[in-house]
């Protein structure tokens, strides 16, 4: 089983805006009034590296227009260093936004050292100035306002970060409705590893929750199993409901650091419990635009739309584009 790329990838590519001049990648989808909604990272320049938010939107998911001005970007101390990864579902009439918040710095990649001539003391300062990542909370009230894209940037409400300080955390997402009366995320703890937590290696958690804050009943749902996911698992978009199940589309890498996407059924009542996962990915690196980048060899899974039960995931092509590709809900 495998996704069908579109013809136009990638859909997305850096611009001439300053603030998303070298690398646009990682997109969150939503779907909404007739339109897919891309939210996606953006990164202007390499020394400090601080990525924003930008905003694209579809008709058809395919050909995308965006906006000049991004719509999230760093303002709190918690996210100084850039806000990253987005993640999205509609909830209650709410849109919500999980993110990756940065205190410290995030960037370059070190596959980009060798590129940008750092090493030595400025690379030693760069690495010393890296904070531990945690996952914060944004959301949309008003729907409404989505007709009018420019306003975005002061519509959204922080809540501020939902993982505890110091605990290294990239990705996490939201169920898109309550599961018996609870707020669910599914999230990646990278350092959650060893006797003490039962997996040696990073696996996708579950947790529960009253209002979105504070979290609890932390469980390993999945914990790497194949070849093509030996050093780690995490999450993709959110989950999406099916009539067999939670759908959940993640991403795997290998012990030679490459990223390829997975899928998994998660029971509707119970999505602690796995009903089924497929042993092959469903996507992996193949194309210059995958293999070519700023991080090579990456397909990083992270919105996912149904239009005309056609499933659409959008994805991060070698942390540089954005790219879609599709499948019948069917096939899994």
């Amino acid at each position: 089983m495998k996704l069908k790329r579109a013809k136009n990838n990638p859909i997305l590519e850096p611009s001439g805006n300053s603030w998303e001049s070298i690398a646009v990648f990682n997109p969150a989808t939503f779907y909404w009034n007739g339109t897919v909604h891309l939210l996606y990272r953006a990164v202007g320049e390499y020394e400090r590296y601080i990525s924003r938010i930008g905003c694209a939107t579809s008709q058809d998911g395919l050909n995308f227009k965006r906006l000049d001005e991004p719509i999230f970007e760093p303002i709190e101390e918690y996210e100084k260093w850039g806000v990253e990864d987005p993640r999205t579902v509609i909830l209650e009439n709410t849109l919500y936004m999980t993110y990756v918040a940065h205190s410290g710095r995030s960037g370059p990649p070190r596959a980009l050292f060798p590129r940008l001539g750092i090493s030595g003391e400025r690379k030693r300062v760069i690495l010393s100035e890296r904070g531990i990542p945690r996952i914060a909370l944004a959301s949309l009230d008003n729907l409404s306002s989505l007709d009018d894209l420019h306003s975005l940037p002061r519509r959204f409400r922080r809540h501020g970060c939902i993982t505890p300080l110091g605990l290294y955390e990239r990705d996490t997402v939201l169920f898109p409705e309550r599961v018996n009366g609870k707020y669910v995320m599914l999230h990646r703890p990278r350092d959650w590893v060893g006797s003490d937590y039962g997996t040696d290696l990073p696996s996708i958690w579950i947790a529960y929750s009253e209002n979105l804050k504070d979290w609890y009943g932390h469980k390993i749902v999945m914990k790497p199993e194949r070849e093509w996911e030996a050093e780690k698992i995490g999450t993709g978009p959110p989950p999406i409901k099916t009539e067999k199940g939670w759908l959940l589309v993640y991403h795997g890498v290998s012990a030679d650091h490459e990223y390829r996407a997975g899928a998994a059924l998660l029971n509707l009542h119970d999505p602690s419990k796995v009903i089924g996962r497929l042993p092959q990915s469903i996507l992996e690196p193949e194309e210059d635009y995958e293999r070519i980048g700023d991080v090579p060899n990456v397909v990083f899974p992270e919105g996912a739309a149904v239009l005309k039960d056609r499933l659409f995931i959008y994805y991060g092509a070698a942390d540089k584009v954005c790219c879609v590709a599709t499948g019948d809900l069917d096939m899994f």
